[in-house]
């Protein structure tokens, strides 16, 4: 009986430790439970899913050769997957426009938007909004033929603009200023307003000069014209209040070390 007891308690000593090693892997597998709930959910699932542009060079452009996207805003977004993992490669990138941005970060399908989203009271009803990490101007790319040389020699012309985007209004404003009656069209990508200016379609071609700066070609020219500064800034959802302060703080990091400035620099923005 003495050797049974042994024997039994040995065979439960045993168990114990075989159980004890198959938790482990699992329980640091999770992420810690007292990080904020909605951020614990990312790093659970394994990626940061951002949605980001993929036709606007220097920011966020996929490369027809390498299907590669890469930009300002994707370096970025790397900078945020390392915060929350340790690795920037956590990442699940997906295409957006101005149309689209909004309602795939209102249906959950992106964690966070960084594409060239301008901070604006009226969105910040919606949307969490960082800090600004670029600040911009709205411009106007023309061909070089007519020889525009301002917003003034466009009185009656035909301007295109992206769906949703706040190009648009900005331009209005600045045209009722300059009492210039201007007409819109409105396009779902940048890449379809340039080719309706290559065509004639419209006149000039209006959003962010650093956007424009990435579809200036020996036919057009960027225009001097400034007006309505833009600020980028990182969009996630109301409510979650964790990854908005854990994004606003990795921004004010990267721009008191610098590496938002070598960023910038390194895309020639």
């Amino acid at each position: 009986m003495k050797k049974l007891g042994i024997f039994l308690v040995s065979f439960f000593l045993v168990g114990s430790l075989l159980a004890g090693c198959g938790s482990g892997p699992a329980q640091s597998g999770g992420s810690d439970p007292n990080l904020p709930a909605d951020i614990r959910a990312i790093k659970d699932r394994g990626a940061l899913s951002a949605g980001v542009k993929v036709d606007v060079p220097k920011f966020g452009y996929k490369d027809p050769k390498t299907n590669v996207i890469e930009g300002f805003e994707i370096d970025l977004v790397k900078a945020l997957a390392k915060e929350i993992f340790g690795d920037p490669d956590k990442i699940k990138l997906q295409a957006v426009t101005a149309k689209t941005r909004g309602p795939l970060l209102d249906s959950g399908d992106v964690d966070m938007v960084v594409a060239t989203f301008t901070i604006t009271e009226d969105r910040k009803k919606s949307y969490n909004f960082s800090d600004p990490y670029y600040i911009d101007s709205v411009g106007l790319l023309v061909k070089k033929a007519p020889g525009y040389k301002s917003l003034k020699d466009l009185d009656g012309k035909n301007i295109g603009v992206a769906q949703s985007a706040t190009s648009k209004t900005a331009l209005q404003d600045e045209a009722d200023k300059l009492g210039v009656k201007v007409k819109f069209q409105e396009f779902a990508t940048y890449p379809e307003i340039k080719a309706a200016l290559d065509s004639g379609r419209v006149d000039a071609f209006s959003v962010d000069r650093s956007i424009l700066l990435g579809y200036i070609d020996d036919s057009t020219v960027l225009l001097d014209d400034k007006f309505s500064p833009q600020e980028y800034g990182v969009a996630s959802k109301l409510g979650n209040d964790g990854l908005a302060q854990l994004v606003n703080d990795t921004i004010h990091k990267m721009q008191g070390n610098g590496e938002l400035q070598k960023l910038i620099e390194k895309w020639g923005l």
